[in-house]
C-alpha cells in the first residue's frame, strides 16, 4: 500500500488503506483448477509469451494455473507468518505482490546482504520530486516475507498493482469504510486492534486466513469498486491473465485482503453469468484501463523507519505499534517475558531501579490481566499496564520512554550500495562515511569543535545540506560562547531522500549543489538576505560562491539608499567576520566599514516621522547595528548616536533607547537621571513618557535596582499620573516590565515596597540616608586590595 507525499503528510493514494485502520485484513484462498500437469506440478508445455494488451483469457490448450490469493493485512506479523508458511507449502513458481510494477527491476536487491528493513520503494516524477509515493516494507510485512521467500527459493517475483506512472497522475479516492472495524464490531469488540491481535497476531495460523477471507467477502458483499480502486483491481486481474499466458503453473498473489474478493473466484476463468460473484471480464478491464493519464516515473529503494510505519504518522496502512509487531514476529517463543525483560533493560539504562523480581511480577500481572479480559495471550494493553504498575510504579514518564523506544521503535533501515541513487545522494553517502556520520532516526545531540578538522568537515556538510533544503541537522544553542563551538541535533527522516532528489538539479556533489543553490538565491535577494547568505556561505565553506555573493552585496549597497536595508544587513556580515581565523575565509572588513559609514551618515534623517510600528522596527535595527559596531570598534557609531540624542523630535521609544545605549557605553553627555526626569516630566504626554521608558529599560531592569535615583524618578512619574492617564499607559508598562526576568521584577518590587531606595533617590535623600564614611572605609580598602591583586598591583 503506497504512501504519498502531500503537504508533509503521508496518505494513501486512494485516500485510505487497504483495510481501513491498519491496512487490509488477512485471508487465504487456494483456487485449484483442473489441468494437465506433470508429476512435479509443472505444465506439460513450456511457458507461452504474451503481452499486457491482450484482453483474452489464458491461451486455449494451456492448462489453467493453480492460483492462490493470500489476502493479508499490511504490516501484520500474524499475516506474515501465515504467508511464509503457506508459500512453503504451495511452492509457487511465480509470486505476485501488491506494489508498482516499475519496481520489478529492483526486487532482486531485496536479497542483497546490505538490505535491512524497514525500507520503502520510492517512486517520483523527475523534475517534480514532490510528486512521489512510498511503498514501505518491514520485517513483519507479509509482502516482504513473500519477496524473501522468492529470493530463497529462486522463484520469480513481480509487483501487480497499478503502475506508479498512473497512480501519481490520478486523483486520490475518498476514504473508504473501515472493514476491520466492521468485523470487530460484528464479533463484539469495541477495539479493532484488539480483535485483530486476538484472531490473527497471537495465532498466525494458516487456517485463520481462510476464516478471515470469508469474513472479508461478507463485508464487501454488494460493494462496487470505483475510481482508482477499480482501476487497481483491474490491473491486478490483467497481471494474473498475463502470467497465465506465460505458462506459470502455480501463482501466488499476496495483496491486501480488501482486494481478495476482486481476484476470486479466480480471475483467469471466463466471466460467470451476471450475479453477485461476477467479476469484470478481460475486455471490461481493458476498457477501464485504456486512456489512463500517465507521467514518467523513476524508482529506487530508500531507508524507512518504524515511526513512519505508525498509523499516527499519517500513513493510511500503518499500524499502531510497529515495534510491538516486530517483536511478535521475531520472538515467537515467550514474547511477553522477553518484551518485559527488554523494557526493564531500557529503564535500567536510565538509572531506574528495576529488579528481576519486578520483571517476574510484571509477567504474572500481564498474564492475569489477559485471563480476566478473556484474551488468548497478553497483548500490548496488558504488557503496558504491567510496565506502568510494576516496573514504573505508576509514573507515566518512564512509560512514555518505553512507548517511544519499544512500542513504536525508531529503527532505521538500510539499502545496499547497488541501489540506484541520484549522484547527489551517492556523494552524500560517501561524505557520511568519510566524516563518520551515521544517519540515525533517533534525534541525537552533537557538539562540534571547529578547531578539529573532522568536526569542521561535519559542520560544513550540515550547513551545505541546510542550504539545499535537506535539514538533517538542526542548530542548537552551544554551551560555549566561543565561535569555535557548534551544537546540532541530528535526525534522519525518510522525507530527506525526497528532498535530496529535489536538490539534485543543482549539482552532483553536495558542495557543487550548495554553490549553485547559493548563486541562485543571491540572484534575486535583497541586501539583508544577501548578508545572511554570506554568513551561510562562510559556515558552509563555499569559496566558489562567496565572491559572487560579495559582488552582489557591493552592487546592491551602492544602489540601495535605504538605511534600514543597510542596518539589517550589517550584523550578519560582522558576525561572518569572526569566522575568518577558524574557517579559513577572508575577512569582510572593507565591505562592513563602508556600510557602517553609510549607516551613520543616513541614520538621523531616517528617524524622522516614524509611527509606533516603524519606531519599534528601527529600535530593533539599531540594537543589531550597535552590537555589530561594538565588534568593529564603535567610536563612529556612538558619536552619531550622541549627535542624534540632542534632538527633541524623536519618537519616545527611540529617544529612550538611544539614551540607554549611550549610558551603557559611558558616552552620554548629560546626567542620566536628569535626562529621565525631563523625558518623564508632566509636560510630556503620558504615552510618550511610557514609550521613552520602554526604550530606556529594554536593556534590562537591573538599572532600576542599582540606581535609586532612576527608580525614584519612575515612581514619582507613575504616582503623579491621573487615573485616566494610568489606564492609557498601562499596556506599555505591562509590556516593559513583563520583559524583565522574574528575579529582576522581584528585586524592583522589594525596593519599592521597602521605600528606602525611593527616599535615597529623592532630593536630599543622600543626607537623610545618613551614610557613615568611616564605616564604609573598611569595605573600600578590601575592594581596592582585590582589584589591585587582579590587575597586577595597579589601581
Amino acid at each position: 500500500m503506497p504512501a504519498e507525499i502531500a503537504d508533509g503528510a503521508l496518505t494513501g493514494p486512494d485516500g485510505g488503506s487497504d483495510g481501513g485502520q491498519g491496512g487490509g485484513v488477512g485471508g487465504g484462498v487456494g483456487g485449484g483448477l483442473s489441468g494437465s500437469r506433470r508429476g512435479d506440478g509443472r505444465d506439460d508445455r513450456s511457458r507461452a509469451g504474451g503481452g499486457e494488451d491482450g484482453p483474452e483469457a489464458p491461451v486455449p490448450g494451456l492448462p489453467v494455473p493453480r492460483l492462490s490469493v493470500l489476502g493479508v493485512r499490511h504490516h501484520g506479523p500474524g499475516s506474515a507468518r501465515a504467508v511464509r508458511d503457506e508459500l512453503d507449502r504451495i511452492r509457487p513458481d511465480l509470486v505476485l505482490v501488491e506494489g508498482p510494477p516499475e519496481a520489478d527491476g529492483l526486487v532482486a536487491l531485496a536479497a542483497d546482504p546490505g538490505m535491512r528493513p524497514p525500507v520503502a520503494l520510492l517512486a517520483y516524477v523527475p523534475g517534480e520530486p514532490s510528486r512521489a509515493a512510498f511503498w514501505p516494507f518491514a520485517e513483519f510485512s507479509p509482502e516482504w516475507q513473500a519477496i524473501a521467500y522468492a529470493a530463497r527459493a529462486g522463484v520469480e517475483v513481480r509487483f501487480c498493482d497499478l503502475p506508479a506512472a498512473h497512480s501519481l497522475a490520478l486523483d486520490a479516492d475518498p476514504v473508504r469504510r473501515d472493514p476491520i472495524g466492521e468485523l470487530a464490531r460484528a464479533a463484539g469488540y469495541d477495539d479493532p486492534e484488539r480483535w485483530w491481535e486476538d484472531l490473527v497476531e497471537h495465532r498466525g495460523e494458516a487456517r485463520t486466513l481462510d476464516v478471515v477471507a470469508e469474513a472479508m467477502r461478507a463485508v464487501r458483499e454488494g460493494h462496487v469498486a470505483e475510481g482508482v480502486e477499480a482501476r487497481r483491481e483491474a490491473y491486478m486481474r490483467r497481471t494474473l491473465r498475463k502470467a497465465a499466458r506465460e505458462g506459470f503453473s502455480r501463482i501466488a498473489v499476496v495483496c491486501g485482503a480488501w482486494h481478495l474478493p476482486a481476484l476470486t473466484p479466480p480471475a483467469l476463468t471466463p466471466p460467470a453469468p451476471d450475479g453477485p460473484d461476477r467479476l469484470p471480464s478481460a475486455a471490461e478491464d481493458e476498457r477501464l484501463l485504456r486512456g489512463l493519464p500517465k507521467v514518467r516515473v523513476e524508482m529506487t529503494w530508500v531507508p524507512w523507519t518504524h515511526g513512519r510505519l505508525a498509523a499516527g504518522a499519517g500513513y493510511g496502512a500503518g499500524v499502531a505499534a510497529p515495534g510491538w509487531y516486530e517483536h511478535l514476529f521475531t520472538v515467537p517463543d515467550r514474547p511477553v517475558e522477553r518484551w518485559l525483560a527488554g523494557a526493564a533493560a531500557i529503564l535500567r539504562e536510565e538509572d531506574l531501579p528495576v529488579s528481576s523480581a519486578d520483571v517476574i511480577e510484571a509477567v504474572r500481572l500481564a498474564e492475569g490481566l489477559a485471563t480476566l479480559r478473556g484474551r488468548p495471550l497478553a497483548g500490548l494493553p496488558e504488557v503496558t499496564d504491567a510496565v506502568r504498575a510494576v516496573l514504573c510504579g505508576g509514573d507515566e514518564l518512564p512509560v512514555e520512554l518505553v512507548q517511544r523506544r519499544m512500542v513504536v521503535g525508531e529503527r532505521l533501515g538500510r539499502v545496499p550500495d547497488a541501489t540506484p541513487m541520484v549522484p547527489l545522494r551517492r556523494d552524500l553517502r560517501d561524505e557520511q562515511r568519510r566524516l563518520r556520520m551515521k544517519p540515525e532516526v533517533m534525534a541525537g545531540e552533537h557538539d562540534l569543535d571547529l578547531r578539529r578538522p573532522l568536526d569542521l568537515g561535519r559542520s560544513r556538510l550540515l550547513h551545505r545540506l541546510a542550504l539545499l533544503g535537506v535539514p538533517w541537522g538542526t542548530p542548537r544553542r552551544a554551551r560555549s560562547k566561543g565561535t569555535f563551538k557548534e551544537s546540532w541535533s541530528l535526525e534522519w527522516r525518510p522525507e530527506l531522500d525526497v528532498a535530496l532528489i529535489e536538490a539534485a538539479v543543482w549539482g552532483i556533489t553536495v558542495e557543487a549543489a550548495a554553490t549553485a543553490r547559493v548563486r541562485d538565491l543571491a540572484g534575486g535577494a535583497g541586501l539583508p538576505e544577501l548578508a545572511a547568505l554570506v554568513e551561510r556561505c562562510l559556515l558552509a565553506h563555499l569559496p566558489d560562491a562567496l565572491p559572487y555573493v560579495l559582488g552582489r552585496i557591493e552592487d546592491r549597497a551602492a544602489l540601495d539608499g535605504e538605511v534600514r536595508h543597510l542596518m539589517g544587513a550589517l550584523p550578519a556580515l560582522v558576525r561572518a567576520r569572526r569566522y575568518g581565523d577558524v574557517r579559513g575565509t577572508e575577512g569582510l572588513t572593507g565591505v562592513t566599514e563602508s556600510m557602517l559609514a553609510r549607516i551613520c551618515a543616513g541614520l538621523s534623517p531616517a528617524l524622522t516621522g516614524l509611527d509606533e510600528d516603524a519606531a519599534r522596527e528601527m529600535a530593533a535595527l539599531m540594537d543589531g547595528v550597535h552590537t555589530a559596531a561594538a565588534l568593529m570598534g564603535g567610536g563612529r557609531w556612538l558619536a552619531t548616536l550622541a549627535g542624534i540624542a540632542r534632538r527633541d523630535d524623536l519618537p519616545g521609544l527611540l529617544d529612550g533607547r538611544i539614551v540607554r545605549i549611550l549610558f551603557d557605553a559611558e558616552a552620554l553627555e548629560d546626567d542620566v537621571a536628569a535626562r529621565m526626569a525631563r523625558s518623564m516630566s508632566s509636560g510630556n504626554p503620558p504615552a510618550r513618557s511610557a514609550a521613552w521608558m520602554e526604550g530606556f529599560l529594554s536593556g534590562g531592569g537591573l538599572l532600576l535596582v542599582h540606581d535609586p535615583r532612576l527608580l525614584a524618578t519612575v515612581d514619582a512619574w507613575l504616582t503623579g499620573l491621573s487615573p485616566e492617564a494610568f489606564v492609557d499607559v498601562l499596556p506599555l508598562l505591562r509590556r516593559t516590565f513583563g520583559a524583565f526576568p522574574a528575579p529582576e521584577r522581584r528585586m524592583i518590587g522589594r525596593r519599592v515596597r521597602s521605600g528606602g531606595a525611593l527616599r535615597a533617590g529623592s532630593p536630599g535623600g543622600d543626607e537623610e540616608a545618613g551614610y557613615d564614611d568611616g564605616l564604609a572605609a573598611g569595605a573600600v580598602r578590601t575592594v581596592r586590595d582585590i582589584l589591585g591583586r587582579e590587575t597586577g598591583g595597579r589601581l
